[in-house]
């Protein structure tokens, strides 16, 4: 992996920061009680255009910086988190490695794979125990659910 330049290593950690920062209860009562010191001073400005125009122009800023500083956010978390569940699943000798990478599938794969989980939920009711582990590559004996699955996987890859 490439090192981050100190600029984007810097940009990143501002954006945390910030992040953070907004998300704290003295930040929303501190924006509170600006908002609410705006309208108060609306008396004596005659609540003008001009008055209208700051508060405006400085809520537009501010939520565009936010959503994409909340989206970076949200971004980092989620790939840590996809990487933590890929850890998991790797290391689990029982667990599916297909769903690895599940994130990198298509809208039309991952519905061929949740209908898949809902009849092994099906299956696994069916089982004398609740303890008992069953995956997407196990054998077991109602092979046809798993043959369905990889020939609808097939047919989508095949068609892409």
């Amino acid at each position: 992996m490439a090192p981050k330049s100190s600029f984007s290593r810097s940009i990143e950690e501002l954006s945390s920061s910030i992040v953070q920062l907004a998300g704290r209860t003295t930040t929303v009562f501190i924006i509170f009680i600006l908002i609410l010191g705006w309208g108060i001073s609306g008396f004596f400005f005659d609540f003008s255009e001009k008055w209208e125009m700051i508060i405006s122009t400085f809520s537009s800023a501010v939520t565009i910086l936010m959503v994409f500083l909340i989206l970076k956010a949200q971004n980092k978390d989620s790939l840590s988190i996809q990487l933590k569940l890929n850890e998991l699943v790797a290391s689990n000798n029982t667990a599916s490695n297909r769903l690895v990478n599940v994130e990198g599938m298509t809208e039309e794969e991952l519905k061929v794979i949740s209908k898949y989980y809902s009849r092994l939920s099906d299956f696994a009711k069916k089982q004398d125990t609740l303890q008992e582990s069953h995956s997407i590559d196990e054998v077991h004996e109602d092979h046809a659910i798993k043959k369905e699955m990889e020939d609808e996987l097939t047919d989508i890859q095949e068609r892409t």
